[in-house]
């Protein structure tokens, strides 16, 4: 009779343990967000190259940039793995190139030229930009998994609101900062593409960095359309 009883109250357990079991297995499923979106904020590093560039410019050293921002991820489909993406960035980045850029004595007149043949230490320039991303997104996420691949388009406007170009050979260094000839409107394609949090990166700028007035010595026009190849990250 003990016995029975024993397995009486080892039955009921069990089964009590199990519908808890059960009813936390449902409070989970229940928790999982329908409505989910992905990849909010980004960082990320480029290479960059200067495309479109006059005879005698050529880029020396290292060029790099930094990328980061906010994304409003906004799903248009109801499994939510394709979005449209819109935000608010800021762009650093840096170019060591054979371009020197002065200015007349006596006047604002800007000055472009090649720096083949002369001898100097450093030259580059440097862009701060604030752009809005827009992209269309598809990726093959679900609610509950978070590594999954994607494939990011898009587009982003910017706006160049500050420029230094710094000169250094044996005599000092020289800096300009106001060009007027400087296209401060930035529009750019762009391109990532990958799986959980390494990410491929191609941005390149549609409109070049000068207007049409700014030409070389020998009457070409300066341009320069920027193209930068790197890594983004993104974080929810």
């Amino acid at each position: 009779m003990r016995n029975i009883l024993l397995v009486i109250l080892f039955l009921g357990f069990g089964i009590t343990f199990s519908q808890e079991i059960q009813k936390s297995d449902s409070l989970t499923v229940k928790s999982i967000d329908s409505l989910y979106r992905e990849d909010q904020f980004y960082f990320g590093f480029t290479f960059n190259l200067l495309l479109n560039k006059p005879s005698g410019v050529d880029q020396s050293g290292l060029s790099g940039g930094l990328h980061m921002g906010f994304i409003r991820d906004m799903p248009i489909n109801k499994r939510r793995n394709v979005a449209i993406g819109l935000g608010i960035g800021y762009s650093f980045n840096s170019y060591g190139q054979s371009l020197f850029i002065g200015e007349r004595d006596g006047t604002n007149q800007s000055i472009y030229s090649s720096l083949d043949g002369i001898d100097y230490d450093r030259n580059r320039f440097s862009t701060h930009i604030i752009e809005a991303p827009l992209e269309f997104r598809w990726r093959t996420s679900t609610a509950d998994d978070h590594k999954f691949y994607r494939v990011y388009a898009g587009v982003r406007v910017g706006y160049l609101y500050h420029f230094k170009s710094a000169f250094v050979d044996g005599s000092g260094t020289l800096n300009q900062t106001d060009l007027p000839e400087l296209e401060r409107l930035r529009i750019a394609a762009t391109l990532s593409f990958g799986w959980n949090t390494v990410n491929f990166f191609f941005n390149y700028n549609i409109n070049p960095l000068f207007t049409d007035d700014a030409v070389i010595e020998n009457g070409e026009t300066v341009g320069l359309n920027p193209f930068k190849i790197g890594l983004m990250f993104y974080i929810l």
